[in-house]
């Protein structure tokens, strides 16, 4: 099966303060559309997105939700989003990550090949783990959700059978701060 023959959602969470980049990082401008727009534009034209935020427009059809509260970080937006997973599997991706998309389709296809394991969760080269960038079995991370969901950190995520899949650095790129946007504008660039 080819990646792009994966059922999957994109839950794609955009509820995030920004505080660090002083501006909402999804909006921010990235070789002529927005970071969320780019991220969005790359996934198979094949998935649901479910984004949680404010709702914005974007070049394709989304289904939009809030957490509660709103703010709640990125458990709640998980929690907020997962009603409207259609699919057996999700990708879990932050909306600032402009370049995840390659990487959501290789978490995708490993978790959709090995039945023993409930989510495949990207690590970069220097060894970090990232829940939101990750792909779970929809009923997995449902039970696995800590209640109330708002506040829990996103590691919180992982307590389901796990594998990790080393990603490029490129791809675990988020936009939170003024030096990551100019990052992710030079590798437009070149």
């Amino acid at each position: 099966m080819s990646s792009g023959d994966v059922d999957a959602t994109a839950l794609v969470l955009c509820g995030g303060k920004s505080r660090r980049l002083g501006l909402d990082k999804t909006e921010a401008t990235l070789g002529g559309t927005s970071v969320l727009a780019h991220l969005l534009g790359a996934l198979p034209a094949s998935w649901t997105v479910v984004a949680v935020g404010p709702e914005r427009a974007t070049g394709r059809d989304v289904r939009w939700t809030r957490e509660m509260p709103a703010g709640g970080g990125p458990v709640a937006a998980v929690a907020a989003g997962l009603p409207l997973v259609p699919t057996d599997l999700v990708v879990v991706l932050a909306g600032d990550m402009p370049f995840a998309a390659p990487s959501a389709i290789r978490l995708v296809t490993v978790l959709d090949g090995d039945a023993t394991i409930d989510a495949v969760v990207a690590r970069d080269p220097s060894g970090r783990t990232n829940p939101l960038l990750a792909a779970y079995r929809t009923d997995a991370v449902r039970a696995a959700l800590p209640l109330p969901p708002d506040g829990q950190p996103a590691r919180s995520l992982l307590a389901v059978a796990h594998a990790t899949l080393v990603v490029p650095e490129e791809d675990a790129l988020d936009v939170d701060t003024p030096e990551a946007l100019e990052a992710a504008r030079h590798r437009l660039a070149m």
